[in-house]
């Protein structure tokens, strides 16, 4: 029996305030919780699921809470429209440092749309980034809604929320800013170090940023009719080219 206690704590994890507090963020469906396991055992503390989800993933680590529930009490804990089989608590991940020169680094300037950012960070992870830079005015990354857009992919990407202008002025890689009038995608030379400049999705990346030294603006050649591209698609195409 799930109780009405528990149902609140669980739903207080939906607002930034409470997951601030307790430490703690939701993960929802087989996919994400089971790449959880997978990647970060030790951060999730609870799990919430179905006895067809129990039967077929061993849970052996005993500092996990595992409580059986029925559909109905999933419903209760749920914050999907159509409940998957397994909700988890988990313990927000330690911040690790930012590194420099690893690579190339996404850098989200007030991304908003939570399917937006959990994308972008499905994305980056398919690429092969593992940090990400956001401005403070992006949204959270433990949004219940951004957790499900990243498919699990949180679980490998260190991300850090930060001043971006004055972090990026003693950054001594090549810098890329995704604007409609930049140089051609395709013109731009190769390259696995950098920083890319990603803005959001109403009013693109800053222009007090674009004063950077050793910056690029650059624009994905347009050929159709579209006016616009998805802020998350435009990320992927600019990916595939740099990796």
């Amino acid at each position: 029996m799930i109780t009405k206690s528990v149902v609140k704590d669980i739903q207080s994890l939906t607002g930034k305030k409470y997951r601030d507090q307790a430490g703690l963020f939701l993960a929802e469906g087989s996919k994400l919780v089971e790449e959880l396991l997978r990647d970060r055992p030790h951060a999730i503390k609870k799990i919430f699921a179905l006895e067809n989800w129990i039967e077929h993933n061993k849970i052996i680590d005993p500092a996990i809470q595992l409580t059986r529930v029925t559909t109905a009490e999933l419903k209760r804990l749920s914050q999907l429209i159509t409940p998957h089989e397994v909700v988890a608590v988990v313990a927000k991940f330690p911040q690790i440092p930012l590194r420099q020169g690893n690579g190339l680094t996404v850098v989200c300037c007030g991304i908003q749309d939570p399917g937006n950012f959990g994308t972008i960070l499905r994305t980056a992870d398919w690429f092969g980034v593992n940090q990400i830079v956001c401005s403070p005015d992006t949204v959270d990354v433990y949004n219940p809604k951004v957790v499900q857009a990243t498919m699990g992919s949180i679980a490998r990407l260190a991300v850090h929320f930060l001043e971006i202008e004055p972090w990026l002025k003693k950054q001594q890689l090549p810098i890329y800013a995704a604007v409609l009038d930049g140089k051609p995608l395709y013109e731009i030379a190769r390259s696995r170090q950098g920083i890319l400049l990603i803005g959001n999705e109403a009013k693109g990346v800053p222009a007090s940023l674009l004063t950077t030294n050793n910056i690029t603006g650059v624009t994905i050649p347009k050929v159709g009719g579209a006016e616009s591209l998805n802020v998350a698609v435009a990320t992927g195409i600019l990916l595939s080219w740099f990796s």
